[in-house]
């Protein structure tokens, strides 16, 4: 097995550490560039949240079909397609991965706005998660190779604000959407003619992306640092044997981030796709004022909880606790869990009391994420990352992706049976769900410590 060391990358002499060092401002420009992917991202995924009124009353489907179309349509192929993607990752070049990932699933998003009934929208809908799947192991790679180990958390916090301004966006845009329905019920298009105002959104959040792929072409592949090399001096070129034995060398960490962001994507997708309907179905809330109010919650509280999760991670680590981020992640998930117990009894007391346990909520939710990301990256060499990156992203989503809208749902449909019943069913989804985080984050930090230890030394 190769001897570990830093190197630029698949030539040339070894790289200089970027330890102690303060990363550059193109860095912080690739940072940005691939946020804006990122939130694109969620702004195709998430925007499906507020369409829910408009998609069943055309399709005549239930909230369990709802909960498939937001999750299964999308997680099937996203899930499945990002492990040979983490592959690619490793091997070649990151930027052409990302550019050619966001091209795709834009134009399968722009594509749900011609589909003629649920299968054609199930399927397009498995098309943006075929697109999607490129993004995150190619940009937390990049990322990891333009920035020290202590602004790394920073750095991918802000990567990871692109959830939460993708998500807010499109609570935002769905509202000003389902007003314009009620206003219009058609709009009469250049080359798609007359579609309901609903397919509309679709375009108008699918089209530019077809555009941010050209801007991601500006790009530079940094260098690839803290790689395996062969005896030779020359970086080693694992075998997909060797990749599962380094990765297995790390099992407990990769485990305990895997499961704990997996049951924390349950909480977060559940949150997504529900939290509005409970305003609705609970307290008679307009499409319009919940997508404004939850639209503001989540694109604030959401990016204040995931760049305060990165910082508070980077001060731990320069105080020497190499274990800083699943710390931060333990705590937050068992601060979630209260919050979510709290809106069992908030979401049948008053509209007041249960945005402002969203609000909490969705702050305590982000705080893992981009840390973790982090986290992951500090304790696997270089040809390993994307693909291990992909297997925890496989675990996480599979779960997080597939259960997280579907729960809520057969909990309303078989246990409950009554739609008043939203609430209670996101309630006890979301504090199981970050409970069960909690426990995984802390279950893995005894070796995830000794292993950054011997990776960073």
């Amino acid at each position: 097995m190769p001897e570990t060391s830093q190197v630029a990358g698949s030539k040339g002499p070894a790289a200089p550490s970027l330890e102690g060092q303060s990363p550059g401002g193109y860095a912080w420009y690739t940072v940005a560039v691939l946020t804006v992917c990122y939130t694109l991202s969620f702004i195709d995924r998430q925007i499906l949240s507020l369409l829910v009124g408009p998609i069943k009353a055309e399709f005549a489907v239930s909230d369990t079909q709802v909960g498939l179309l937001g999750g299964l349509a999308f997680s099937l192929f996203y899930t499945l397609v990002s492990l040979p993607a983490g592959r690619l990752v490793d091997r070649f070049n990151r930027r052409n991965i990302i550019a050619a990932g966001v091209f795709f699933w834009s134009l399968m998003t722009a594509a749900c706005a011609v589909a003629t009934g649920y299968p054609g929208l199930f399927l397009a809908r498995m098309g943006v998660g075929v697109g999607e799947a490129t993004l995150a192991p190619a940009a937390v790679s990049m990322i990891s190779d333009s920035f020290p180990n202590e602004k790394l958390g920073a750095a991918m916090s802000l990567y990871g604000v692109g959830i939460y301004l993708g998500s807010g966006l499109a609570l935002l845009v769905g509202g000003l959407v389902v007003q314009l329905i009620t206003q219009t019920a058609t709009l009469t298009l250049p080359f798609f003619g007359e579609i309901a105002s609903w397919r509309a959104t679709f375009l108008v959040t699918g089209i530019p992306g077809l555009l941010v792929a050209l801007w991601v072409l500006t790009l530079r592949e940094p260098r690839r640092r803290k790689a395996l090399v062969a005896q030779d001096g020359a970086v080693a070129r694992l075998t997909i044997a060797e990749t599962v034995a380094e990765i297995a060398k790390r099992r407990v960490p990769v485990a305990a981030i895997a499961l704990g962001l997996m049951f924390q994507a349950v909480a977060l997708y559940a949150f997504m796709l529900w939290s509005p309907g409970v305003l609705q179905r609970s307290f008679d809330w307009t499409p319009q004022q919940t997508g404004l109010v939850m639209g503001l919650v989540v694109l604030i509280g959401g990016s204040f909880g995931m760049l305060m999760g990165g910082r508070l991670s980077d001060r731990g680590l320069i105080a020497g606790r190499r274990d800083a981020a699943l710390r931060i992640a333990t705590v937050s998930s068992v601060l979630g869990t209260a919050a979510f117990v709290a809106l069992l009894w908030a979401q049948g007391s008053s509209a007041m009391a249960t945005v402002a346990v969203f609000a909490v909520g969705v702050v305590l939710l982000a705080m893992p994420a981009g840390s973790c990301y982090a986290a992951s990256q500090m304790v696997l060499p270089n040809q390993v990352r994307g693909q291990a990156l992909a297997l925890i992203l496989f675990i996480a989503n599979l779960g997080g992706l597939t259960m997280g809208p579907l729960l809520p749902g057969l909990l309303n449909d078989f246990v409950f049976r009554s739609e008043a019943a939203l609430g209670m069913s996101l309630g006890l989804t979301l504090s199981v769900s970050t409970a069960l985080a909690a426990l995984a984050f802390g279950w893995g930090r005894t070796e995830y410590r000794r292993h950054h230890e011997l990776l960073n030394p």
